[in-house]
């Protein structure tokens, strides 16, 4: 391939036919700033702020837009172009709402960033500003057009990468908004509150609603037994807040954490990760042998199953009626556990610390109830808990290490790799093998099933059975295989899906990023802590087994599926 030269502020540069301005200075090192810019989707040039002066052209060019030509000359920081983004920067700041220091996203702000980089210090356009209300509606998230900067990441990952289609542009000029359709509350759109579009939004236009305030009245209530518990993907993003290297493992300095904002007991929802796949393996393994509805979909993302519900409800049937982990914990925690102790369930309070914003919304659902009583009374995502410890002043880089409390703690490898996609299928892959043929699988492993491609599958042979598999990695890649399977063409007996690309390690509620090496990183991050645990299928996990003997009696048993399993409705009926 014949590589184009050109000059970047007086620097050669080698670059690919077809290759942007943006991407060519980025080879090299010259930084160029961006906001509607998002790698892998085609290039808008929609906010301007990455505009560069090229030789023998009359205007500035937006260089995310513009593909390098041979002899092209460019300078990213002339005079012309610096005023030219200092304006850019200066406009969006006079219709925004003047309350950084009131701002969730304060210090954490790429419009706040800009403006600290191109020294903006006084207001030069004074003039009308959009007035518009915040979107309360929704159970996980909260909408604020008046802080959107219409620079569209929000559109894009709602509509090109997840397929949702629940916000768009709407009306033209100085009225233009990023709103729902005939904006209603997210609450009646399509939206499945997976929370992408917050890690996208350079603002505080979307951010997720906070339960901080509900989980710090319940630490300070008397007579409240209060419990936290910890998904397997916050443990490998935390850390990324307090600068430590991608992928740290913060598992025990969390635990401590958790004990010194006043938790009583701090569980492992990988626990429930383990006690979820002796469940929906042994459901997957009685369709099999009954000839049941096949495909089976996993149900361990909420996202997934109200998109389902809301798209594909004729295919409700397909679903496997098993809880999510955190709901099994916390359902495990107000029966065996309270039973055990000798508490009131009315006195537990279950907080769950969940990469997830969906888990919000899932937390509420009346199906997932038991007796009236929620399963989980909160859900904290990972910013938020970071905010707790900071408010509460917890210098996380000093605290000591500690283990989870035992009673509900133990795991296996299997259940840590259940944040990453294709983490549910593999912990699966593993408990129905050795259910099937009484012998252990050699090989855990399954490279078919890892990394970010849409719809990856494999088949393996479990004594004579040839199990037809799929992982779909994002909400966006489910059509596809949903389609095949309302046309009654699909080859899979079992099918994983999760809402959030790369999983939950790259869920609503984590570290706001912009770059896929921190998604790959924190996968990564999981996989060795499943390596490097002696026990890595979940039928190895005793404390799960002393469960079943003392309160479920078996997998699928009257009990498990009162407490354990849930339902399903069709919701394109009810809209």
């Amino acid at each position: 391939m014949k590589m184009v030269e050109l000059t970047i502020n007086k620097i050669k540069v080698k670059a690919e036919p077809g290759m942007t301005i943006l991407d060519a200075a980025k080879s090299v090192g010259i930084s160029i700033p961006t906001l509607c810019h998002m790698k892998d989707l085609f290039p808008t040039g929609a906010c301007r702020i990455c505009s560069v002066e090229v030789e023998g052209q009359r205007n500035l060019i937006p260089s995310c837009a513009y593909p390098v030509y041979e002899g092209m000359k460019v300078e990213t920081n002339s005079s012309r172009v610096l005023r030219a983004r200092k304006t850019i920067v200066e406009l969006l700041i006079e219709n925004h709402p003047q309350d950084c220091l009131i701002c969730v996203r304060s210090g954490n702000c790429e419009l706040q960033n800009l403006s600290i980089k191109y020294g903006v210090r006084e207001h030069r356009y004074a003039g009308e500003s959009r007035q518009h209300a915040v979107d309360l509606s929704s159970a996980s998230l909260e909408r604020d057009p008046a802080k959107c900067i219409l620079c569209g990441r929000c559109t894009r990952a709602c509509n090109e990468i997840q397929k949702i289609g629940a916000i768009d542009f709407t009306n033209r000029g100085f009225k233009t908004i990023v709103t729902t359709p005939y904006n209603k509350g997210l609450n009646v759109s399509d939206c499945i509150l997976c929370g992408q579009c917050i890690l996208v939004c350079p603002t505080a236009a979307l951010r997720e609603k906070s339960a901080m305030k509900d989980v710090a009245t319940a630490l300070e209530k008397k007579g409240k037994f209060t419990v936290a518990q910890v998904a397997p993907a916050v443990r490998a993003s935390l850390g990324e807040e307090y600068n430590m290297p991608l992928g740290t493992d913060v598992t025990g300095k969390l635990v401590t954490g958790l004990r010194r904002l006043g938790f009583k007991k701090v569980f492992d929802t990988n626990f429930a990760a383990d006690l979820t796949i002796w469940e929906e393996a042994n459901e997957l393994i009685h369709r099999i042998q009954t000839r049941g509805i096949l495909p089976m979909f996993t149900s361990c993302c909420p996202g997934w199953v109200k998109y389902l519900e809301q798209n594909y409800g004729d295919l409700i049937g397909h679903v496997s009626s098993c809880k999510s982990p955190h709901e099994m914990l916390g359902a495990v925690t107000k029966t065996y556990y309270a039973k055990k102790m000798g508490l009131d369930p009315e006195d537990i309070f279950v907080a769950s610390i969940m990469p997830c914003t969906v888990k919000k919304y899932e937390s509420e659902r009346p199906e997932l109830s038991g007796n009236a009583m929620q399963d989980v009374d909160a859900v904290l995502t990972t910013r938020e808990l970071v905010r707790y410890f900071n408010l509460t002043g917890i210098d996380f880089d000093d605290l000591d290490s500690d283990d989870f409390d035992s009673t509900l703690g133990e795991s296996t490898g299997a259940a840590a790799i259940f944040g990453t996609s294709g983490g549910v299928m593999e912990a699966a892959l593993r408990y129905a093998y050795f259910t099937l043929t009484g012998q252990h699988l050699d090989i855990l492993d399954f490279d078919a099933v890892r990394g970010l491609t849409g719809i990856k599958e494999a088949s393996v042979d479990i004594n004579g059975l040839t199990l037809n598999i799929a992982v779909v990695n994002g909400i966006g890649n489910a059509a596809q295989v949903l389609d095949e399977v309302r046309a009654g063409k699909s080859k899979y007996h079992f099918v994983e899906v999760m809402a959030c690309p790369g999983g939950c390690i790259n869920g609503g509620g984590q570290p706001i990023h912009q770059k896929q090496d921190k998604v790959i990183k924190r996968m990564k991050a999981l996989y060795e802590i499943d390596k490097k645990m002696v026990k890595r299928r979940s039928y190895e996990n005793e404390h799960v087994k002393t469960l079943y003997k003392e309160f479920f009696g078996e997998p699928g048993s009257h009990k498990s599926h009162e407490i354990l399993h849930t339902t399903y409705q069709d919701k394109r009926k009810i809209k």
